[in-house]
């Protein structure tokens, strides 16, 4: 019997890509068979009116903002009650619950869109002063019936902002601008819903910008919402860009953004993230979720070429949970401060 061939040194390399090709391909496999059953009556097929065009903001005195922002909560309040009656008459009680919640009086909801599955924009803090805004963009499994938990996020980024500035020049925008992907979803493998979100995340933004020119932007973007902003970066006056719980961007480092912004990166030491496979894979047959399977090199590497902050050692959901490590560090990088060592 011949002896096994000597492997090289160079051999481990290809077989370890291989392997994490298939992991890959056969959690597509798995999406695509599950997704089908999982999703046979989603929150994207709840009905919803179409909402009435919104009047664009332009700048001008606080005062003069305010009032102008005021009329846009109002006519967006309008449309979130539209769409509860509308959610609650085709029976997706959970829905119309949520969207209720969403209307109530004092809350101020920027952009709203209740079909395929629900699009909107809330701000936390007072838009028309406010310096430094924080630009939340949320990843898998994120949609209205989930919204609480996300809204809980952003005031908790808003309070800590507050303790650490001692005042309230400053504001965070929820911005759920998209049909985020399941997490056991071929969409939550493959950059079509980013593609798909970043146009919108740019006109957010762009917006935010016109309104308050010399406000500091920062987005801050989780887990898939990271390809979004990666998507989106080249287009947008942010001065900051953070991302944190990601998978990876679809790009192979800081400079294929082509960004002027600082981008950081941030991984939580328990964030089950970490174990994805670092790979892109090109798939001319998946072009309906944009032709690639995997999102490639790692942010949090320190040869992606982005500034890395202490992310404490929670989950892939902890990063504003308050009082933790990231929030703390997330609101300095939205003040343009340097992060605090865990």
């Amino acid at each position: 019997m011949a002896p096994p061939l000597a492997r090289t040194p160079g051999d481990a390399r290809p077989r370890r890509t291989a392997r994490l090709r298939r992991g890959l391909l056969a959690a597509l496999v798995t999406a695509a068979v599950a997704l089908p059953v999982a999703g046979a009556a989603g929150p994207a097929e709840v009905p919803a009116p179409s909402p009435p065009p919104t009047t664009p903001l332009t700048a001008g005195t606080p005062a003069e903002l305010t009032a102008r922002l005021d009329a846009r909560y109002a006519d967006r309040r309008a449309a979130l009650r539209a769409a509860e009656q509308t959610a609650d008459a085709y029976g997706a009680h959970r829905r119309a619950a949520a969207l209720h919640a969403m209307a109530q009086p004092g809350r101020r909801i920027l952009a709203f869109d209740g079909r395929d599955g629900g699009r909107s924009a809330e701000v936390v803090g007072d838009l028309a002063r406010a310096d430094r805004i924080a630009v939340l963009v949320p990843g898998v499994d994120t949609g209205l019936e989930h919204y609480a938990r996300f809204r809980a996020g952003a005031l908790a980024l808003q309070d800590t902002l507050r303790e650490d500035t001692g005042g309230d020049r400053t504001a965070v925008v929820a911005w759920l601008g998209y049909r985020t992907p399941a997490t056991a979803s071929a969409a939550s493998l493959t950059p079509g819903r980013a593609e798909e979100a970043a146009p919108a995340l740019t006109a957010s933004v762009a917006e935010l910008h016109r309104i308050r020119p010399a406000a500091r932007i920062t987005l801050l973007c989780h887990s898939y919402g990271s390809v979004v902003c990666a998507r989106a970066a080249a287009g947008t006056p942010a001065a900051a860009i953070v991302l944190y719980g990601s998978p990876g961007t679809g790009h192979d480092d800081v400079a294929a953004l082509h960004t002027r912004a600082t981008v950081w990166a941030g991984r939580a030491t328990d964030d089950w993230v970490a174990r994805v496979p670092h790979v892109r894979i090109s798939l001319p047959s998946l072009a309906r979720c944009g032709s690639e399977l995997g999102f490639g090199a790692d942010p949090a590497d320190p040869a992606f070429g982005a500034r890395r902050f202490a992310a404490g050692d929670g989950g892939h959901s902890d990063y504003l949970v308050p009082g933790s490590v990231p929030l703390r560090n997330l609101a300095r990088i939205v003040e343009g401060e340097e992060p605090a060592d865990a």
